[in-house]
């Protein structure tokens, strides 16, 4: 090919890309109930700037010790969430959970309220910012480890906020004593919990009554559309099998899956597809079609 209509070629292909790239937005959204700035990104679809539709949205919440922008700058191929947004017409809403907030309002720490954050500030702040869904029909929820707890949390104590919830390697049980870990990381992380549940032994139930392996009855009543994922050499397997098995126990419908890997961002980067196809299921049974 002659070298000019090579590189016009080339040129034109980077063009298209460029022009399908869904766009991504870093928001302040400040807590008035933990006094304290906080941001998220929020990653929009190429066709949002082209008309006037509402849009679903997906709250895609992070891990332990990490923070708003980790979907964006861990995954292998760092365009991942622009792609599924573009691919599936939705808002991805990727909200500040701090290293280790639980995604919980603890009854001691006045700075780690991110239930109430969560819930009321964020899901107000990305409805009234952009076109949305104002509805459950139109949101879902998901995370990795800590994320993947926070989701599932969410969902089932706020039922009227969301209409499918998914996790991926969640931190299901909170009871460190049921994770595959060594000594050493189980010492490194214990403070944190204790920061905001209390020490183990002395609030067993606070910290039994936050874990979400332990709300499956819950889960059941409000008939959300659960997906939950893990990886066969994941440290949080089998609290993981153990929550597929109770809600295997009481008859509340979900997909279940495991997969070859670990704790990590291969693992996650394979994950979330699965999530979103998921979830776009669900949203078109609620009717919601973007065009």
């Amino acid at each position: 090919m002659n070298p000019i209509r090579l590189l016009f070629l080339f040129c034109f292909l980077c063009f298209s890309a460029l022009s399908f790239a869904a766009k991504v937005d870093t928001l302040d959204i400040p807590s008035a109930v933990m006094q304290k700035n906080l941001r998220a990104a929020v990653v929009l679809p190429n066709s949002y700037a082209k008309g006037n539709a509402t849009y679903p949205v997906l709250y895609l919440l992070h891990g332990g010790g990490g923070q708003f922008s980790d979907w964006l700058k861990q995954t292998p191929d760092k365009m991942l969430v622009h792609k599924l947004a573009d691919q599936y017409n939705i808002i991805i809403v990727m909200p500040e959970g701090e290293k280790l907030s639980g995604y919980l309002d603890s009854p001691f720490q006045k700075d780690n309220q991110f239930e109430t954050y969560i819930t009321k500030e964020v899901v107000g702040k990305i409805d009234n910012t952009y076109r949305t869904i104002r509805d459950r029909k139109g949101r879902v929820i998901t995370g990795l480890s800590m994320g993947g707890h926070g989701a599932l949390y969410l969902s089932t104590r706020h039922p009227e906020l969301y209409c499918a919830a998914g996790s991926m390697s969640g931190a299901v049980d909170l009871n460190r004593k049921k994770w595959k870990i060594d000594a050493e990381f189980a010492k490194r992380i214990t403070p944190e919990f204790e920061r905001i549940l209390g020490p183990e032994n002395a609030t067993p139930d606070l910290h039994a009554a936050n874990s979400v392996i332990n709300m499956v009855d819950k889960m059941k009543t409000n008939g959300l559309k659960i997906i939950i994922d893990c990886g066969v050499d994941d440290f949080l397997i089998e609290p993981n099998r153990e929550l597929h098995h109770r809600l295997v126990y009481n008859n509340t419908p979900h997909e279940y899956t495991e997969r070859p890997g670990a704790h990590t961002w291969d693992y996650w980067e394979n994950s979330l597809p699965s999530h979103v196809l998921f979830f776009s299921k669900v949203l078109k049974q609620n009717g919601i079609v973007v065009p």
